[in-house]
């Protein structure tokens, strides 16, 4: 298992890089903050109930975590399973909270955009909402 950086992760998300990102919290702590991905809890991995990313197995797999523990888990569960390529998110969300804050969200696509920009009569644009 190797770590990476919430920067090095921040950098190639704003750059549009396309990442294999897993989440391996509880639904609870997801709903309050996420950097996206695939939704996996430790749990589940345990039970090797892994169906939904095995096509990842010689893909680049980011876990993370609240801070990193958990992940560094799933790490050495997925590497154990034959994913190739694990790596752990260093510090978890709140490093990344730490040091991007809570507000921040992955660069929108323009289909993304358009109903922000141009929402339908009688609804407001779409607000950031810090939820931690």
């Amino acid at each position: 298992m190797q770590a990476i950086s919430v920067e090095e992760v921040k950098t190639r998300l704003d750059a549009g890089e396309t990442l294999h990102l897993l989440d391996v919290r509880e639904p609870a702590e997801r709903a309050e903050f996420n950097i996206g991905g695939e939704f996996i809890p430790l749990g589940k991995i345990r039970m090797m109930d892994t169906d939904g990313i095995d096509s990842w197995k010689s893909e680049e797999v980011i876990c993370y975590c609240r801070s990193g523990n958990r992940s560094g888990q799933a790490c050495m569960i997925l590497e154990s399973a034959g994913f190739t390529n694990v790596r752990n998110l260093t510090g978890g969300m709140l490093a990344w909270v730490n040091r991007f804050g809570s507000l921040w969200s992955r660069p929108a696509t323009p289909a993304a955009v358009l109903p922000q920009i141009f929402p339908k009569p009688g609804q407001p644009p779409i607000e950031p909402v810090a939820l931690i």
